[in-house]
């Protein structure tokens, strides 16, 4: 998302940004001579390379972009279509649009069903005199739909929910964004397989997606243990400052047999994708057909379950609408994948002004330590969320640059990811140009001021947390 409130710092969308970047890709590489690594070994079993930095060459001189290209070549008046266009449905960006469009339909179907809203609210209902169960126990299942399938709007109508229902309980909206937007978050940044974000990042990267999911996972487990804890301790500091009423509870639609089996999907699903890339080297093709898969599932349970009231046709309606809304996505991938040929292509060994740019870069801070390198990505990648708090964005915009730098400096794409979608991620919790952090804020009825001061230690302590998780990485050879 790029667009925000009126509260907040408007930041560009992200097309009209990579327009932008586009235009001066196109006036660099009319002043900037192409050049090449003649030094280059592949690594086996990845899309990763081991190269020489000192090969490089300059090769021939710079040459313009024409505005139009005729005969299958690139201009500028071609790059939507020649990034939609490029690779195949392995990977970037033929792959990934086709994986994406089936994802997004497909978790339209689950999200249309409502099992996970009444999940959610049936939680909230069963345990809400209970605060020791009920704060960790939400930190997890908000934390899991931000891992899972990047929740972050939809946290909204749950604040607006959740305030009168805390304030009985005494605790304050700041406890009810805690627990809802934060822990959204702290999954959507530790995910194994957020498809705005990670899937990209690695699809981008030229990574099997969701590759490297046991570490991620462990990840997702310490950051949401952690801030469950904080989040707990903050809730019992105010329920001991405040007068507690709980005789009067709003009434709250009950999940039914339908909304387990349509979690129990969820849940199979999740098993099946583990299995699949673990076991059986799933890739693009079979990942999708998988999450189809669970969408007809849960289509056909909420069909049984609920006559009457979801139909055949509406179920295919959010298919269509789930697709429709990974658009923007599929469009900042094909832009970014063009931006790419613009500049050459990402092969080392052929001329391009890429490699001119990545030698300059990696010439710049040679000879420091790989940890150190991965650690500036973080921080970086942390800055650029500013500009542009969209995910995918983020993804496109940087990693074309990110991974292949990684390899000049000994920092393997799967921690070049890792640095992206922490910094990405956890920003997001604080920077004013998220347009979902200031409606959750809206929604709850604090001001940015306010909940800037209160959560400068936890975005403090949550960086240092990343930064750790990055070295440890760099440290075990994580790819």
């Amino acid at each position: 998302m790029t667009q925000v409130s009126d509260k907040g710092l408007q930041a560009p969308d992200t097309l009209l940004l990579l327009t932008i970047i586009a235009l001066l890709v196109a006036f660099a590489v009319a002043l900037v001579p192409p050049g090449r690594f003649a030094n280059v070994t592949k690594v086996e079993g990845s899309k990763q390379v081991s190269v020489e930095l000192h090969s490089y060459k300059v090769v021939g001189p710079a040459r313009g972009v024409p505005v139009f290209a005729e005969g299958g070549n690139v201009g500028l008046l071609n790059l939507p279509f020649e990034g939609l266009v490029a690779g195949d449905k392995f990977g970037t960006s033929v792959g990934i649009v086709a994986f994406l469009l089936v994802l997004g339909g497909s978790f339209g179907v689950l999200m249309r069903t409502g099992a996970i809203d009444r999940t959610l609210v049936g939680f909230v209902a069963r345990y809400q005199r209970q605060v020791v169960i009920l704060i960790p126990g939400l930190f997890v299942l908000f934390s899991l739909g931000g891992a899972i399938f990047g929740m972050g709007e939809e946290t909204i109508p749950f604040v607006l929910l959740l305030v009168p229902v805390f304030a009985r309980l005494g605790l304050n909206a700041i406890t009810v964004v805690l627990v809802t937007y934060v822990a959204t978050q702290i999954g959507f940044a530790t995910s194994w397989m957020n498809p705005f974000s990670v899937i990209v990042a690695q699809g981008v990267a030229g990574l099997p997606p969701v590759s490297g999911a046991s570490f991620r996972v462990a990840m997702w487990a310490v950051f949401t243990a952690i801030g469950a804890a904080l989040t707990l301790y903050y809730a019992l500091l105010q329920r001991r400052q405040a007068v507690i009423d709980t005789s009067d509870v709003a009434p709250m639609e009950r999940p039914h047999w339908g909304d387990h089996g349509v979690m129990l999907v969820l849940l199979a699903t999740m098993a099946w994708v583990i299995f699949g890339v673990t076991q059986r080297g799933y890739y693009l093709p079979e990942l999708a057909a998988q999450f189809f898969a669970m969408g007809i599932a849960a289509g056909a349970i909420a069909w049984l379950s609920q006559r009457g009231r979801l139909s055949a046709n509406q179920l295919a309606d959010a298919f269509k609408d789930g697709a429709a809304q990974m658009l923007p996505v599929v469009l900042v991938v094909a832009l970014a994948k063009a931006l790419l040929l613009l500049l050459g292509g990402t092969d080392p060994t052929q001329p391009s002004v890429l490699n001119t740019l990545l030698y300059n870069l990696a010439h710049s801070i040679e000879g420091v330590p790989a940890a150190l390198a991965a650690w500036l990505m973080l921080l970086l990648q942390a800055g650029i969320n500013f500009l542009v708090p969209s995910g995918s964005g983020q993804a496109a915009l940087t990693m074309p640059i990110m991974a292949p730098l990684g390899d000049l400096l000994g920092v393997t794409r799967q921690v070049s990811v890792l640095a992206f979608q922490l910094g990405d991620g956890l920003t997001n919790l604080i920077v004013p140009t998220s347009a979902v952090l200031m409606g959750v804020l809206g929604a709850a009825r604090i001001d940015w001021i306010t909940w800037a001061r209160f959560f400068a230690v936890w975005i403090g302590l949550l960086l240092v947390l990343s930064s750790a998780f990055v070295v440890i990485a760099v440290w075990i050879g994580f790819s």
